[in-house]
């Protein structure tokens, strides 16, 4: 099959600068979505960030007029559930929000918010409720012991209305500088979320885009997963970032609604 956007029929969408950013949702949205369910396909919202749980998401896109179900999301929370699950791990240290603990112990995975020499897994999640409690049992352990680490995404910043904020990479290189120890990172570009995402939905990757607004994560996990990419201005990567990248998008456009507009003007001809 040919790689264009115009055959394409999953798509997997970042949401976070990509078709909202904070509280706004972006022009042409509505349609886009409206489109892919025209035209037979499915799409499923890919996020890394792992602050919130689905059910959140699935409020905060209702909020935003966007019909949603917990069945519609793909997320790196997700991913690393179905990652711990496969380990037997005897105690995890999670450092990230009570939304993200409550995951993993509604997935039936043993966690502690405590310091406790039996742990042998640290997670790190985007963690928006951080304190220095935290890292300093974080780093206790992986200092003290050889605990199996990983985190659930690299992005080093979470965009909001002002600007950035940290988000789970950066909390990473932090305590990299304390421990020197470097996490295994599960969501994007890990292409775990993409596998789970073809299983779910029983498209062929030929026919499967990824879209987002960075390129070290969204791109480089439609790279890595032999599917699609596509990449949109409208978030975190700016042209110096694609010129200096060895990572490359298919295909690139403004926003989601000029891509929305070219795919209906194709279909038209």
């Amino acid at each position: 099959m040919e790689n264009t956007v115009y055959n394409k029929k999953l798509f997997l969408l970042d949401m976070d600068g990509t078709l909202y950013l904070d509280n706004d949702l972006f022009e042409g949205v509505h349609e886009f979505l409206a489109y892919i369910k025209e035209i037979g396909g499915r799409y499923l919202f890919f996020t890394n960030n792992s602050s919130k749980n689905v059910s959140k998401y699935v409020e905060k896109l209702n909020r935003l007029g966007i019909s949603a179900t917990s069945d519609d999301f793909i997320t790196s929370t997700e991913a690393t559930v179905f990652y711990l699950k496969k380990k037997n791990h005897k105690l995890i240290y999670p450092m990230g929000t009570a939304s993200f603990c409550e995951a993993l112990v509604s997935a039936g995975l043993p966690i502690t918010d405590k310091y406790d020499e039996n742990t042998d897994c640290v997670c790190l999640a985007y963690d928006s409720e951080l304190t220095y409690s935290k890292l300093q049992i974080v780093s206790k352990l992986l200092t003290l012991f050889d605990v199996d680490y990983i985190a659930t995404n690299p992005d080093y910043v979470c965009p909001t209305d002002f600007g950035y904020v940290p988000d789970c990479g950066s909390f990473a290189d932090m305590l990299y500088n304390a421990t020197k120890k470097r996490p295994f990172f599960i969501g994007k570009p890990n292409t775990l979320m993409v596998e789970l995402a073809i299983e779910k939905t029983g498209y062929k990757k030929e026919e499967a885009v990824m879209i987002g607004d960075r390129i070290y994560t969204d791109i480089a996990c439609g790279v890595n997963s032999g599917i699609g990419s596509l990449l949109v201005w409208s978030g975190e990567a700016t042209p110096k970032d694609l010129e200096e990248s060895p990572v490359k998008p298919d295909f690139i456009y403004n926003n989601v609604n000029e891509l929305y507009l070219d795919l209906k003007k194709h279909r038209a001809l």
